[in-house]
């Protein structure tokens, strides 16, 4: 692999190098911009966003939670570019929740809820809207508003020894970032009740019995087959796989006639794609299909 590239643009630090596909032989460009608690990977057409404060297990702060909007600006930047989002923490840990080191409460003064609406349901409004899949890796615990990040993943993949944890009862609090909005459309309300009121660990294998995740993976080989997995929505259909998202999120909220109006909508904007053509001619000729994302 070349050596790599190293600059500072806007207080960032970019590193870029190229690394050969083994596969097909041409090199795949990586590059790394580093942000306050965050790295951020492109890898091809992957874009990985890995939580980095291992000292606190990636518990987000509003330093984090800055840096996190400042790497989803970098994506948009590049998003003709990026067709896969994975996200994944450093270290031991997925992410565990908010930070409180040094947050005093005072009786009576505190507003619990003030980071919610600045700070945290515009990060997770943005990863809702984002123009490609999301994939999220989750490596270790994943609580509180942690266990809501692993869940926007389109698909999501846990080591065996991860687990997911609803932490908010810990410490007097209520469910949030969306969790009691998810979980009841997962895996019902009796469990997700269970999990809110009583705070247990889920490990990851029940998770995935409950359907709440997607595969489980040997810790030693997850990080290998999540870009595996990352690639290939990366090589595919970008705008349909873009829309496929959108359908099922907007899927619980809308009527049946509503649901059959919005494919109508979906399919007329996917079927004027590049993309569909191609698909219908690799099939037709038998090959596979060479998608370009647009």
């Amino acid at each position: 692999m070349d050596k790599p590239a190293r600059k500072i643009k806007n207080g960032i630090r970019v590193e870029t190098s190229a690394l050969r596909n083994k596969q097909s032989g041409p090199k795949r460009m990586k590059t790394q911009m580093t942000f306050k608690h965050i790295t951020l990977d492109f890898d091809g057409l992957v874009a990985v966003l890995k939580l980095d404060h291992q000292e606190v297990m990636n518990a987000v702060s509003l330093e984090m939670l800055t840096s996190l909007g400042e790497a989803l600006d970098a994506i948009e930047e590049k998003r003709v570019e990026v067709r896969c989002l994975v996200i994944t923490g450093a270290g031991r840990a997925f992410c565990t929740g908010a930070n409180l080191q040094g947050r005093a409460v005072k009786p009576g003064r505190s507003n619990a809820g003030a980071a919610l609406e600045t700070a945290f349901h515009p990060f997770l409004r943005r990863l809702r809207n984002l123009h490609c899949p999301i994939v999220t890796s989750v490596n270790g615990a994943a609580a509180g508003a942690g266990m809501s990040f692993a869940l926007m993943g389109d698909m999501i993949l846990c080591a065996r020894s991860s687990y997911f944890l609803q932490a908010f009862r810990r410490i007097g609090l209520v469910p949030d970032c969306g969790s009691t909005w998810l979980l009841p459309r997962l895996i019902g309300k009796a469990r997700s009740v269970e999990l809110s009121l009583m705070g247990e660990r889920l490990p990851a294998e029940k998770a995935l019995e409950w359907g709440l995740v997607n595969r489980v993976y040997d810790d030693a080989v997850l990080s290998e087959e999540t870009m595996k997995l990352a690639h290939e929505l990366a090589n595919g259909p970008t705008i349909a796989l873009s829309l496929i998202r959108k359908l099922y999120w907007d899927s619980p909220e809308n009527s049946y006639e509503q649901q059959l109006n919005l494919e109508f909508e979906s399919q007329r904007i996917a079927g004027a794609t590049e993309d569909f053509r191609e698909g219908i001619a690799a099939f037709l000729e038998k090959r596979p299909a060479q998608f370009l994302g647009k």
